[in-house]
Parts: structure tokens; C-alpha cells; sequence
């Protein structure tokens, strides 16, 4: 059986995985440093801005991901490579599906072919979720961040996200949601990587190197 290098991967799609991965890293650390910072006694008060400096880190970050997202949004529809928007919806092929949820429970020998599609069902299904995280997180983050402000370009964005603080009932749910979908996007990171792992040691097709050299190993007339 013969194994050849397949071009998966365009390099932009792998900088903005490793973009947003980077960001979503970041944020997660400190976003749970500013929800409970660290007290720090000695030195004068007036040098004491590490948690300032750490929140401009985390907006900078944050603004970072929104950048990276619309820019995933737009390589979803105007890429000329692969993995566009109708990938997203692979999920919907259900049969599809149906055959993978029972090749990750090990009750198919083989995964469901998805030559259709860059990514498999319940791949699909996983990045949709994926994407709708990061837009309730970088909404509700925008909220936070605009609170405060009261001119400029973050009082405008606040201005136009206020309908959905009043939606959710206030800042303080608005704080709470944006720390739930932080706990979500960990949940995502373990499956994530593990599935990635799990995937290459089933197939042996170089899943989780493919996303640094763009090439996955397929096996012909398997």
C-alpha cells in the first residue's frame, strides 16, 4: 500500500491556527490572573500596577483574537484554498456523522470518507462550536473592556454591544458568561488535543504535524 503527501494546509490557515491559539493561551492566563490577582507588598504603592499591566496584556490579546477571527471569517469565504465555510456544516451529513461518533467509540474499524469536505463531522461540529465561543467571547469581552470608557472607538463598540448587557441583565452577568465560555474554551483545548493525538495514533496519517507543514500522509486504495 502506498502512502503520499497530500497538501491539507494552506499557510495562511496554519498562522491563523497558531494566531488564535496563542491568543486564546494568553487570555486564559490572564484572564484568571485579573479575576484573583496575587497581593504584592513590598515596594511603594504607587509602582504597584502589575494586575493594570496584565489587563492591558489581556486587551491587547483580545483584540488580537477579534482581528484573527474576522480574518478566519474572511479566509472562510474568499480562500482559495480549503476549508471554507460549507466545511463548517459537514456535521449536518448525519449518516456521516453517525458513522464517526461509532469509529470514535471504536465500534467502526474505519472513519466515514468526507472527500467532500476538509473536515470530518464531528470536526465540523467541534470548530462551529469553536467559532461561536469566540464570538460570545470577544462580545462580552468588548463589553467589559467599553464599561469604563466614554469616548473613542471602545466607547462606540460598548455603545453598540450595550443592547445585549441589558439583554444578559448587567455587567455582572455579562463578567459571569465571559468566565464560563473561558471554562468552555479549556474543555475544547483537552478534547482538542487529545482527539488530535488519538486520530494520529489510529490513522498514522501525521494529523497533528499537519497543522505545522500543511501535508497529511494518505494511504491509497485503503
Amino acid at each position: 500500500m502506498e502512502i503520499k503527501p497530500v497538501k491539507e494546509w494552506s499557510a495562511a490557515i496554519m498562522i491563523n491556527h497558531w494566531a488564535m491559539a496563542l491568543s486564546i493561551f494568553v487570555l486564559i492566563a490572564t484572564g484568571f490572573y485579573i479575576a484573583d490577582p496575587c497581593a504584592i507588598y513590598q515596594g511603594e504603592t504607587v509602582d504597584k500596577f502589575f494586575v493594570g499591566n496584565v489587563r492591558y496584556v489581556h486587551i491587547l490579546f483580545g483584540i488580537f483574537l477579534l482581528f484573527i477571527f474576522i480574518w478566519r471569517l474572511y479566509l472562510a469565504f474568499f480562500s482559495r484554498f480549503n476549508a471554507d465555510w460549507k466545511d463548517f456544516f459537514a456535521w449536518l451529513d448525519f449518516e456521516c456523522t453517525w458513522k464517526q461518533i461509532k469509529f470514535y467509540l471504536l465500534i467502526e474499524k474505519e472513519p466515514p470518507s468526507h472527500e467532500d469536505c476538509t473536515y470530518g463531522p464531528m470536526q465540523s461540529l467541534a470548530y462551529s462550536g469553536l467559532f461561536f465561543m469566540i464570538f460570545v467571547i470577544l462580545v462580552t469581552g468588548l463589553i467589559l473592556m467599553g464599561a469604563g470608557y466614554h469616548a473613542g472607538m471602545t466607547a462606540f463598540l460598548y455603545k453598540i454591544f450595550k443592547p445585549v448587557e441589558n439583554m444578559l441583565g448587567g455587567l455582572a452577568i455579562v463578567r459571569y458568561v465571559h468566565h464560563i465560555f473561558t471554562w468552555l474554551f479549556i474543555l475544547f483545548i483537552i478534547v482538542h488535543v487529545y482527539m488530535a493525538f488519538w486520530y494520529d495514533a489510529i490513522l498514522k496519517e501525521g494529523t497533528v504535524s499537519s497543522m505545522i507543514s500543511g501535508v497529511l500522509f494518505e494511504k491509497e486504495g485503503k
